[in-house]
C-alpha cells in the first residue's frame, strides 16, 4: 500500500508541476494584439465601433493603407449582446474616407468620412447610424 501512496504522491506532484508550468508559459497578447477604437457611431437603438490596432492608432493611418481591425455591432438594448467580428479598415487615398469592410458577412464596404456622418453599415440593424469622426472615441464629438 504504501508504495501505491507514493506512486500516487509523485503522480500529484507532477500534474501540480505541469500546470503551473503552463499557467508561467501562458502570453498575454502583445501591442501586435492590442486594440483602440477608432470610430464611434450610434443608431436607432443601436451602437457601432470599429476597432484597430493600437501600433496603428498611435500613429494615424496613411492614404490607402489597410489594416485588419474589428467591428463591434452593440445590441445590448435589443438583449443580443456586443459581438465582434473581424474587418477590414482601409484609409482612402485622399484621407477623406475611411472604408470598413465586413467581408466575413459578405455586406459592401461602408464608407464613413474622415470627419464623421450618417452611414448605413447592416440593413437589419445599422442603418441611418451616426459616426463620430475617424480617431474619436465620441460620437457627439463636434456637435
Amino acid at each position: 500500500m504504501t508504495g501505491r501512496r507514493r506512486l500516487g504522491s509523485i503522480g500529484l506532484v507532477a500534474i501540480v508541476a505541469l500546470s503551473f508550468a503552463t499557467i508561467a508559459t501562458a502570453k498575454l497578447p502583445g501591442d501586435e494584439g492590442a486594440m483602440m477604437r477608432m470610430l464611434a457611431c450610434e443608431g436607432e437603438g443601436v451602437r457601432m465601433e470599429v476597432y484597430v490596432p493600437l501600433a496603428v492608432a498611435g500613429h494615424g493611418m496613411r492614404a490607402g493603407q489597410t489594416v485588419a481591425g474589428y467591428y463591434a455591432l452593440d445590441l445590448t438594448d435589443a438583449n443580443k449582446g456586443k459581438p465582434l467580428e473581424p474587418v477590414r479598415v482601409t484609409m482612402s487615398a485622399d484621407k477623406k474616407t475611411v472604408i470598413v469592410d465586413q467581408y466575413t458577412r459578405g455586406l459592401p464596404p461602408t464608407h464613413v468620412p474622415v470627419g464623421g456622418g450618417t452611414v448605413d453599415f447592416d440593413q437589419r440593424f445599422a442603418k441611418s447610424a451616426k459616426c463620430g469622426p475617424f480617431q474619436s472615441q465620441d460620437p457627439n464629438f463636434g456637435n
